[in-house]
Parts: structure tokens; sequence; C-alpha cells
């Protein structure tokens, strides 16, 4: 007979995704509730998460999963999400993932706008920084647990005319670092997962085809671009026993490809900047 603890080694678990309604959030819901965590995925658009729900409780009908309609960037909102997670598993809340993330800022640095430039940094490092702020505190609470945060190759690797991006996912990584040394003597694990162009709704304008999709792939050892598996893969890795002495560190998931070099989107840019406007010319006002 087969222990049920080594076969769904989360049983009881309870598990918080941000962005759990697509893409990689999606995927990690998956494998998480497949290990037998008791899963609460939240976004903000209730529709989505309501379809994400549905789709994973008909694959795993023996699976726990809810959601929470939440802002990451809307602190009470993310401590909402956080106490109904908490509170719907036995043994409480033990894993957060901050998957919710995106960008609305683009360009040469010299055109950057500053109201998308801040709602970029607020969608992906601020709304990390209450996710850990208010799940860690949970976890202290119940004896230890595991936070992962979705960041980003773009965090170290150079991406030119990606805006506000690669510095808020840089600033995930380090808080990530700072928040897992302060943490460790609690039985805390904060670690980021950093993956390289991974096909999702979000980037099918790339994944389509075109210039850009070619500049990914000229630079990925492995020939192609990421599942969400493949990242959901190892955030179940980090969230399981497999990883109890495994703490702040940024992993990569990309293929190869940053041993080379970020994609190139003058293609895209080109049109609308001009040349000198991505080398960081612009019109004087006189």
């Amino acid at each position: 007979m087969t222990d049920p603890a080594v076969d769904l080694p989360l049983t009881g678990q309870g598990a918080l995704v941000t962005g759990g309604g697509s893409g990689i959030g999606l995927a990690v819901a998956r494998q998480l509730a497949e290990a037998g965590a008791v899963v609460t995925i939240c976004g903000r658009t209730e529709a989505r998460l309501t379809d994400a729900v549905a789709q994973l409780s008909a694959d795993l009908p023996d699976a726990s999963v809810h959601a929470a309609v939440a802002d990451v960037t809307d602190e009470d909102a993310v401590a909402a999400a956080v106490r109904a997670a908490d509170e719907r598993a036995p043994s409480g809340l033990r894993a957060v993932v901050a998957s919710a993330g995106g960008s609305e800022s683009i360009g040469p640095v010299t055109h950057l706008d500053r109201e998308t430039w801040d709602r970029t940094i607020a969608m992906n490092l601020t709304g990390v920084m209450l996710s850990l702020k208010h799940g860690a505190a949970a976890m202290v609470r119940n004896g230890g647990g595991s936070f992962v945060a979705i960041s980003s190759i773009a965090a170290a690797l150079p991406h030119p005319w990606f805006g506000a991006y690669g510095p808020s996912k840089a600033g995930i990584d380090q808080l990530c670092r700072q928040a897992a040394d302060e943490l460790g003597p609690s039985d805390v694990r904060v670690n980021t997962v950093n993956p390289g162009l991974i096909d999702t709704d979000m980037v099918e304008f790339i994944t389509a085809g075109g210039p850009v999709l070619e500049s990914y792939a000229e630079n990925t050892p492995l020939g192609r671009f990421g599942r969400p598996d493949d990242i959901a893969a190892l955030v179940r890795f980090l969230v399981g026993p497999e990883a109890t002495w495994l703490t702040g560190q940024n992993i990569t998931v990309d293929g190869g490809q940053s041993l080379r070099r970020g994609p190139s989107l003058a293609s895209v840019l080109g049109p609308v900047f001009g040349e000198d406007g991505l080398r960081g010319v612009v019109p004087s006002d006189s």
C-alpha cells in the first residue's frame, strides 16, 4: 500500500498563487494541486479565475482549488487572499507563488513614460512585496513554508528598450534574497525562478513568429521557447520537501539564452522611434 504523503507530498498544505488564472500561474496551480496542496488562485478578473478553477477541477476531480479576486497592487486585497488561503487549508498557508506581473513600459530610456513606468513597477515589484509581506507573515505563524517569485532573465541580462520590466524584475530578485536572509530563522524559504521566453498569451505577439522570435531563437542554445510547465516543475520542486535546504536563490530557466544576449526589439520599435530614437536622441524643445 502506498503512502499518500509520499505520493502527494503537499497534502493539506495551503498554497496561494497570484496570477493563477492563466499562463505560468495556472500551470503552477495545477502542479501544486496534483501534489495535494489546497490551492487558492488569485487575479484581477473573476471570470478568468472561475474558468481556471472549473478547468482544474474537471481535470483533477480530487483536487482542492479555489479562487480569490485580488489585484496584487491592492494591499487589502492581497491580505484578504492570504487569509482565505490560510484558513481553508488544514495545515494553513505553506506556499506562496507570486506569478502576477507584466509590463506597460517599453521604448528607449530617453522616451519612457512616467505613468506606465510606475504601473509596471507597482505590478511587478510592489505586487511581489505585498504578497511576500502578508504571505510570509502567515507562513511564519504556521511554522515555515516556501515563497517563490516568478522573476525573469531580464533581471540580469540586458533587454534593450524593455523599459521598467527588467529593473522591476531585478528588484524582485534582490527583495527575495534579502527576505531569504531575514526569514531563514523562521524556516521560511524564499527563492525566485527567472524564465526566458515562455509560450503564454501575454507574449503571443512574439511566439506567433517574426524577427523578434528569430532573435530569441538565435540566442537560445536549446532552440525552442519554453512552456509554462517548464517553470511550474521547478516551482513545485522549490515548494516541496525536496528543497528544504534551498533558499535565497535566483534560478534561471531559459533554454540557455542567458549564455548569449537578450532579444532585439528593433524591428518593432524602429518604426515607432526611428534609428536615432533607439539610440536615445530626443528632439530639442527649442
